[in-house]
């Protein structure tokens, strides 16, 4: 006979394990990497390529996705304040419709950004494979991540897994109303970045090396 109660009392005890470990791994990777985040243009050490992380322009059809301009505007201002050189847009180009890395590129070059200081890389399915490529493929020991600073976070914990010297910049967040389903699946994705890196999971591509000078 099946023990409706005990069923019942598993699955809230798996419910509120799974709950605290998201907390406890969500805690650690954001003071983890605390010291390597950067508010000010006026404080952040300058690095010679800054790692623009890719996302959609667009929520819906007409709608701007808020995420993506300010994270434009925080790699113009690092770079016209003279605290970058070069910038790496990586981003996800997973089919003929939809290319993240062009798309930032022509708002990067219509704020003034000349077309040969932006290097693109289409295979940032993930921040993983954004992270992993800078170093791997593009050959940057240290680099500056521009994103917001729950996205910075993630990317920095998994450069210093994998021995990259990276710091980050913060673009301006959104509002809680705004943002909070990609707060959300920020939590997840937190977990399965631990998940990835206990199982050794790689970018999904790799390839030639692409210089940066």
């Amino acid at each position: 006979m099946i023990n409706v109660k005990k069923i019942i009392y598993l699955f809230f005890t798996f419910c509120l394990v799974v709950i605290l470990a998201v907390f406890i791994i969500n805690s650690h990777i954001t003071s983890s990497t605390s010291n390597g985040i950067y508010t000010k243009i006026s404080e952040i050490p300058s690095r010679k390529v800054g790692l623009l992380l890719g996302t959609s322009k667009y929520i819906s059809q007409h709608q701007l996705n808020l995420y993506y301009t300010y994270r434009i505007e925080a790699a113009v201002k690092l770079f016209k304040s003279g605290q970058i050189k070069y910038i790496l847009i990586s981003g996800d180009n997973g089919s003929k419709n939809y290319n993240e890395p062009e798309m930032m590129k022509k708002d990067l070059m219509k704020n003034g950004i000349p077309e040969d200081k932006i290097f693109l890389d289409y295979a940032g399915f993930r921040t993983l494979d954004s992270v992993l490529r800078a170093h791997k493929i593009f050959g940057l020991k240290t680099f500056t991540v521009i994103s917001q600073k729950f996205h910075n976070e993630r990317a920095l914990y998994l450069a210093k897994n994998f021995g990259i010297h990276a710091i980050a910049f913060n673009a301006q967040d959104v509002n809680i109303n705004y943002g909070f389903k990609t707060q959300l699946r920020e939590k997840l994705a937190r977990t399965k970045m631990m998940l990835d890196l206990v199982f050794g999971v790689q970018p999904k591509y790799l390839g030639d090396k692409i210089k940066i000078e």
